[in-house]
């Protein structure tokens, strides 16, 4: 059972259904992995394995995926058995009286869900590493590495092993930037796709939605089919898909037109490993029979990333001010890490006229990306700038967020990517497509445009039918099964 248990969510609960195996039997696996694998990563917190043997006992859902463990990000997923730190000691044991929307739908296909996976406060940064928990999140594949962030996590507990699929969310990336940095698929779906509720109407000004982490393609479509549609009251939705996520992945695509990008969007150079999976990439979709165009989007993409960074401030100065006037009190030393303090302390300056103007430059980002989609059906480009960055590295313990976003060295260089996309409200994906030579993984961007998921999925599991990437698993993974 512990070897089969490394195949994908589809494969596990197949396992169940034929009665090769029970939910409680694959639940046990998950937990001997969490105790064996999780010490080195830093990946897995808040336990109730209470709550997921009595969901067991009440009877699973009859959905995709039942029997398969689970895992829920660290933040947002509001669910009443699984308190969460949200990546901060202000907010840590937050207790919720209710399920948020995207839990009741993920609960709905089966799975079991024992725990949650650990963020960086606020989910900011492409790194996990919140004091809150006592040590950064490592990556499987080198545990002096990132595994990412935010959903770091999710991302460490899916490429190690311990579960097949877990959940994520993105506002800047933080579902591919683990994904590539994991060697993992990672989907950001179009704007509005998946519900917010009932905690709110959208995140971060409509940048943030929830994602997965999976091994196989088919996985994600599974998942993002069973949660996708608007919740009740949500403000806006999504337009109507032409076929849903798993029907997409039956049938290639079209033969497409890809923008391909050698650099930045802005034109910088990119690493030589980054560089090198872009070129692969391209050569394969040629010889599949795409027409691969170089070229770098116009858009004004330092324009939109600082109009992000001026979001980002005032919405985690939003959560902050509101836990400090629910708990009655001021704010004190060790309530929060540098970065959102002074995230916090940048808001104080922003006002509410600036703030829409931000909102405003990411609405005309979106127009501009729009046309570029008005000559290519994908945008093909690296999704980091290099493998993923050593541990400590981005740290949240410094006192500068607009620097840490958009300053030399900072973030946006390290990730220029990912953020266009959750700005645009575009769907888009990471691939892992290439290795380094020290066996680190190195994700592949794919963009389309504005509600053409199906093209985008369709594309991605082309790909992985074309260049598998399963039987590729780190030494931890692969000494744990021997």
């Amino acid at each position: 059972m512990g070897q089969n248990f490394q195949e994908d969510a589809t494969a596990v609960a197949e396992l169940v259904s034929s009665g090769a195996a029970s939910p409680d039997e694959m639940l046990d696996e998950a937990l001997a992995r969490v105790a064996a694998l999780n010490p080195a990563l830093n990946a897995v917190v808040l336990i109730n394995e209470e709550a997921a043997r009595a969901a067991i006992r009440q009877g699973l859902p009859d959905g995709p995926f039942r029997g398969v463990p689970f895992l829920i990000k660290d933040l947002g997923a509001e669910a009443q058995d699984f308190p969460s730190n949200n990546g901060s000691n202000l907010l840590r044991d937050t207790r919720y009286s209710y399920d948020s929307e995207i839990f009741l739908r993920m609960r709905a296909t089966g799975v079991v869900t024992f725990g949650r996976t650990t963020s960086p406060e606020g989910g900011i940064g492409p790194v996990t590493e919140a004091a809150v928990y006592g040590g950064p999140t490592r990556n499987p594949w080198d545990v002096t590495r990132t595994s990412g962030g935010s959903s770091g996590g999710s991302g460490a507990a899916v490429a190690a092993g311990i579960v097949p699929m877990a959940h994520g969310s993105d506002g800047g990336g933080s579902v591919r930037i683990p994904a590539s940095s994991c060697g993992l698929f990672g989907f950001k779906p179009t704007r509005a796709r998946l519900p917010d509720g009932p905690a709110s109407g959208e995140g971060w000004a409509g940048m943030a939605t929830d994602g997965f982490l999976t091994r196989s393609v088919r996985d994600n479509a599974a998942m993002m089919d069973a949660c996708a549609g608007p919740d009740l009251g949500a403000p806006y939705a999504a337009p109507e898909m032409e076929m849903a996520y798993g029907q997409a992945i039956q049938r290639p695509p079209k033969r497409l037109r890809i923008a391909l990008c050698y650099t930045t969007f802005t034109g910088k150079p990119i690493g030589p490993d980054c560089k090198a999976a872009v070129e692969k990439t391209a050569k394969l979709l040629s010889n599949m029979g795409h027409d691969v165009i170089p070229h770098v989007p116009q858009a004004d993409h330092e324009g939109m990333m600082h109009a992000w960074t001026k979001i980002v401030a005032c919405g985690t100065a939003s959560w902050i001010d509101s836990t400090l006037n629910a708990k009655g009190r001021a704010l004190q030393q060790g309530d929060i890490q540098g970065v959102a303090e002074s995230a916090h302390r940048m808001a104080q300056g922003i006002s509410g006229a600036e703030y829409l103007n931000a909102v405003n430059k990411i609405h005309s980002y979106g127009r501009e990306m729009a046309a570029v989609f008005g000559d290519y059906d994908i945008i093909l480009s690296s999704t980091l700038a290099e493998p993923p960055a050593a541990v400590g590295r981005f740290t949240h313990d410094r006192d500068d967020y607009e620097n840490y976003r958009v300053g030399a060295g900072g973030v946006f260089e390290y990730s220029p990517f990912c953020a266009t996309f959750n700005a645009s409200g575009q769907p888009a994906a990471s691939v892992p497509m290439h290795w380094t030579d020290e066996g680190l993984p190195v994700g592949i961007h794919l963009a389309a445009a504005f509600g053409q998921d199906a093209t985008l999925i369709a594309l991605c599991a082309e790909l992985e039918q074309a260049a598998p990437w399963a039987n590729r698993k780190p030494a931890m993974l692969t000494e744990y099964l021997a």
